[in-house]
């Protein structure tokens, strides 16, 4: 049986503010945004070339705004993603590795800073958050592993 993550619910407070963000500030295509009743509207964006969407809105999760934390975007270039992003007003730290070389800790425990010095892929990051303060990273993917 094949199962496929392919929505996140994010929780955020302002739903406008979020839209624009997304969309404007990350480039997210926007898919839908349903204001079905008054407090309850969903809203749809995915991140270009993702078969996974995100979901925000009124009325769709108990979460508190800004709790989400983890969440990964995969690029194939990590310094021309940071410097997209950067041009399109986006606060980003990094490029940085994990002192492990496997994957990073939680918060800033054991950030190495610049990228992976091999550039080796899954081993070069970098974090931003939305205005909630959920919070993304970008991973360097350029080769996957076997089976993926």
């Amino acid at each position: 049986m094949d199962m496929k993550l392919e929505v996140l619910v994010v929780p955020v407070s302002d739903v406008d503010r979020a839209k624009a963000f997304y969309t404007q500030k990350l480039g997210f295509r926007l898919d839908a945004d349903f204001p079905v009743q008054d407090g309850y509207r969903v809203v749809q964006v995915t991140p270009p070339g993702s078969e996974c969407s995100i979901i925000f809105g009124d009325g769709l999760t108990n979460a508190e705004a800004g709790t989400h934390h983890g969440l990964h975007l995969i690029v194939t270039d990590i310094v021309k993603a940071l410097e997209e992003l950067a041009g399109r007003g986006v606060e980003v730290s990094g490029p940085f590795r994990d002192s492990t070389g496997v994957f990073h800790h939680a918060g800033d425990t054991d950030r190495v800073p610049g990228a992976h010095p091999e550039r080796a892929s899954y081993g070069s990051f970098a974090s931003f958050s939305d205005p909630d303060g959920n919070g993304w990273f970008l991973q360097e993917v350029s080769e996957r592993a076997p089976g993926r």
